[in-house]
């Protein structure tokens, strides 16, 4: 196995990271400074960063999860505020976020050890969309989503929404790409409509469903592949309707409003594991981007 493939396989950084880390001169195998890109191990070799052992995760894992507000994606936070990787079951291994969300936005992000796949979902010319549900304090015009959709420079920095549509007078679904620092929050306040609440709904082929918030799920086979494939769209157009019924059903009865009639149920999704208690005591790397 070749150097930087065993760096990325320990769930430090992607396997083009992994490159930049050994060339710094921060990897180390039996005890002797490497930095050679294309370096082949051998059985039993033991490699080193910045002192500390690494080793390849036995297991790929890929973890979905709905972040209630007031939850931070760091691997660790000075302020000591509540981080969302507390709320994942224990499973020993270094987990980082994919795509973050910030303190008081809530709903769907990835959790990961496999750092190829994280970079490659990442990187902003992959094309994967971002779907989130924006309830403003006033009306918001036709002309705010259109003027979303075009692109609006704020500040010096240029901000574009692949898709921008009218759920109802307060209510919005936005979907981006690039997904820039804080955004939806950046644009709206522009327009003096200050998002009340801030939902991410789907990643990609994954929608966030009936996932209970502060609860997670793994990632499917069958999903991982179509994220991988840069798919934007897996579920039927019914079950996203329905889907998207359901969650207006769920924004009426925090309202206090009637429930709408009944309709058929959002498509199923896997086993939900409940949040675990504590967490080992070990750091994941996070995305550095916060897309709101």
């Amino acid at each position: 196995m070749r150097l930087q493939s065993y760096v990325s396989r320990s769930g430090v950084s992607s396997r083009r990271a992994a490159e930049e880390i050994i060339v710094s001169g921060r990897i180390k195998v039996n005890g002797e400074e490497v930095r050679e890109k294309g370096h082949r191990l051998n059985e039993g070799d033991v490699v080193e960063m910045d002192g500390a052992p690494l080793k390849p995760d036995a297991k790929r894992i890929y973890l979905a999860l709905n972040k209630p507000p007031g939850y931070i994606c760091s691997a660790a936070d000075p302020q000591g505020r509540p981080l969302a990787l507390s709320l994942l079951p224990a499973s020993g291994e270094r987990l980082y976020s994919l795509g973050r969300l910030d303190f008081m936005s809530c709903g769907l992000i990835f959790f990961t050890n496999d750092g190829d796949f994280a970079a490659k979902l990442g990187h902003p010319g992959f094309g994967m969309e971002k779907e989130y549900l924006v309830e403003a304090t006033g009306h918001i015009d036709d002309g705010v989503l259109r003027a979303f959709e075009r692109g609006i420079e704020i500040d010096g920095e240029h901000y574009v929404a692949r898709r921008a549509l009218r759920h109802n007078s307060r209510t919005a679904r936005i979907v981006l790409v690039e997904g820039k620092n804080r955004e939806i929050r950046r644009v709206f306040s522009h327009f003096h409509l200050h998002p009340r609440s801030l939902r991410r709904v789907r990643i990609g082929c994954v929608r966030l469903g009936d996932l209970a918030e502060g609860s997670s799920r793994e990632l499917t086979a069958e999903e991982v592949a179509a994220l991988l494939e840069g798919k934007n769209a897996l579920w039927a157009e019914g079950d996203r309707r329905r889907e998207e019924r359901a969650e207006l059903e769920r924004e009426r009865a925090g309202g206090g409003q009637a429930p709408l009639a009944p309709k058929p149920s959002a498509f199923p999704l896997p086993p939900v594991r409940g949040a675990a208690p504590q967490r080992p005591a070990f750091i994941g790397k996070p995305d550095l981007r916060e897309d709101l």
